[in-house]
């Protein structure tokens, strides 16, 4: 950097002496000027950190500083050279020389940073999708970084088509196909901070049909709570395939059964659980007791929601609890020790093959641990009682879906009995990211190289993001009214083949099928597993309301009478004890009116020891017998 600025300063000199004298000799006059602003130049350059700066890293600072340091070296020259008598027009040689030295130092230094910051073979080379604020930073960032090198950029906005940031040109959207077989990059990196979800969603679309990797940077409320950095960048979200923004939240539904009260949500450390803990730990409960059977997700919730406290300030009493909801005596004692006023009930099996192959276990978590927990509720004085149940309970075909129904209709009769406890219930399907959920399987899946496994071409699933079911779960038990069945507005369904397509797509890499025998990853359709359905719905009916909220509709639905409710559980409680599967499969026929299942009894055990093999998603071992 010295050797660049002895030569630019020369050569300033030089051209200083030609643009005011019209002379090109080397005088006296040149050579002396010259040699007084390479003395000067260096010990100022020096002092004002040109040469501590390491050239790839220098910000738009190089700017201020050269013209700084330039300046205080052009008024040096023009000082010793008048007091000298040097020159007879100091002025106008100095501003001429300061003029080009300006341009040689500081653009010198911005070519060797542009060099530099591009000469690694090794980076990734990328399309930035957006050339607003967050795209040009996004990509000051990543010329100073080792993994990514921005090569172009795409923009809607007409307005900036053709122009150039940071050196770069921005492209038509329309042309981004040949965009990507020009520049040759293997991935394009949405700059996108401020966007809807909606509009997102649709560049998505646009994106899966060509063979890059498509990352994101994290939205603008991530940036502005500080959970994330400008130039954070993560593999696209899931959610923003739906496309749907959430409706903000209603802030005095949130607080109603919450602020200010004794709060027990059990299932604490599942999935919507834990959401549930922490967006009820921010509206300022009196007290929040996380209920959980699973000593590991327990710990696990305490100790994330302990953390969030210290971060957050937040002061309320914490309370980690183990303990069954099918134990009625233990949890009517923590109803009462810790004065619950309001309860949502997370917990329950929700895994349809699995709770299929284990018949009873899902009765006793999802029917009789509801129930239990009803009753603790009305003798403990429990003033709300919310069940998170799901879109399988609505014309069940499968065991999880009749137990839940079942679960519903439960609290639906002793709201009929009671005025103590305000029962209601909150019906959605799927929750993007949840354990067991499609999304992250198929993540998995692509990852580690396929195939990405989906039980039917036509099958089709609503889906919702954790926080926003979480977040109308607390809003609609704020409006219950006793006995309701709030159903949440899951959008439009999504094609679970098309998600897999674009998925795949967006991650980089192509299907492997038929048309294109040298795909990356290949789909196996490896049929529905037993009472699994090809879509699922959300109502019973059509007798449907609207509520305060857009997106939380009520639905008016027939149950059965308490009395001959009390006498299906007695049945099934005894058929449960017994183990006598196909009492118990009558019953949940008779109980649960839309019940049809499309498969016989395929639970593990019964199927062991009957020696059939209806249950056609497991593997029998033989253990060797005992003489």
């Amino acid at each position: 950097m010295i050797v660049a600025d002895v030569v630019a300063y020369a050569a300033s000199s030089v051209v200083a002496f030609w643009l005011v004298y019209g002379t090109t000799e080397f005088s006296f006059e040149v050579i002396a000027i010259s040699a007084i602003a390479i003395l000067v130049a260096i010990p100022v350059h020096w002092t004002f950190g040109l040469y501590a700066s390491i050239v790839r890293y220098m910000g738009l600072s190089l700017i201020f500083v050269g013209l700084k340091s330039t300046f205080v070296v052009t008024a040096s020259i023009m000082t010793i050279s008048a007091v000298a008598g040097i020159l007879s027009a100091p002025v106008r040689v100095g501003v001429v020389i300061w003029a080009f030295s300006l341009i040689l130092v500081v653009g010198g230094r911005l070519c060797a940073r542009m060099f530099l910051s591009r000469r690694n073979k090794n980076r990734e080379r990328v399309i930035v999708y957006g050339a607003g604020e967050g795209g040009a930073h996004l990509v000051a960032s990543l010329f100073d970084g080792d993994d990514f090198l921005p090569v172009a950029m795409v923009d809607d906005d007409k307005a900036v088509q053709g122009k150039r940031v940071h050196g770069l040109r921005v492209y038509d959207p329309g042309d981004i196909e040949q965009t990507i077989k020009d520049t040759g990059v293997s991935g394009v990196l949405l700059a996108m901070p401020s966007a809807t979800r909606r509009k997102r969603r649709q560049v998505l679309e646009r994106l899966s049909e060509f063979p890059v990797r498509v990352q994101t940077m994290p939205g603008i409320k991530d940036i502005i709570s500080g959970k994330a950095r400008l130039d954070d960048i993560r593999d696209v979200d899931v959610k923003d395939l739906l496309g749907r923004n959430p409706v903000p939240p209603n802030t005095q539904l949130l607080t109603a059964s919450i602020t200010d009260k004794n709060v027990m949500v059990t299932g604490a450390g599942g999935s919507i659980g834990s959401e549930l803990c922490r967006q009820i730990a921010m509206l300022k409960p009196r007290r929040l007791i996380c209920f959980e059977i699973s000593e590991a997700a327990l710990y696990s919730i305490d100790r994330e929601l302990k953390q969030l406290m210290a971060k957050k300030g937040l002061d309320f009493e914490l309370v980690a609890l183990l303990g069954s909801a099918h134990h009625e005596k233990r949890v009517t004692e923590a109803f009462q020790a810790f004065r619950v006023q309001t309860l949502y009930h997370a917990a329950a099996y929700k895994h349809v093959p699995i709770v299929e192959h284990n018949l009873f276990e899902g009765v006793h978590n999802n029917v009789f641990g509801t129930l239990h927990t009803a009753r603790a509720a009305v003798e403990s004085g429990v003033e709300t009682f919310v069940l998170i149940s799901t879109d399988k309970a609505v014309n069940p075909t499968s065991v999880m879906g009749a137990t839940k129904r079942l679960s519903e209709q439960v609290l639906q009769a002793y709201n009929s009995r009671t005025t103590v406890t305000r029962f209601c219930m909150v019906r959605f399907g799927n929750v993007l990211e949840s354990s067991g959920s499609v999304v992250p399987l198929f993540r998995e899946q692509i990852r580690s190289g396929g195939p990405v496994t989906i039980t039917h071409r036509d099958i089709i699933r609503y889906f919702m993001t954790i926080p926003e079911a979480a977040q109308l779960v607390i809003q609609a038990a704020s409006m219950g009214q006793g006995g309701d069945v709030f159903v949440l507005d899951m959008g439009k369904p999504v094609r679970i083949e098309d998600l897999a397509h674009r998925m795949i797509n967006l991650m980089g890499m192509t299907v492997r099928d038929d048309e294109n025998p040298e795909g990356d990853i290949e789909i196996e359709y490896i049929g529905l597993r037993p009472a699994e359905k090809l879509f699922e719905e959300l109502l019973i009916g059509s007798n449907v309301s609207g509520t305060e909220h857009p997106r939380i509709l009520r639905a008016d639905e027939e149950f059965l009478a308490y009395e001959q409710l009390d006498d299906l559980l007695t049945n099934l409680k005894e058929a449960s004890a017994a183990l006598d599967y196909d009492r118990a499969r009558e019953i949940l026929l008779e109980a649960v009116r839309e019940y049809t299942p499309s498969n016989g009894i395929d639970d593990l055990v019964w199927s062991q020891k009957t020696g059939t093999d209806d249950a056609a998603d497991h593997t029998v071992v033989d253990f060797p017998k005992r003489d």
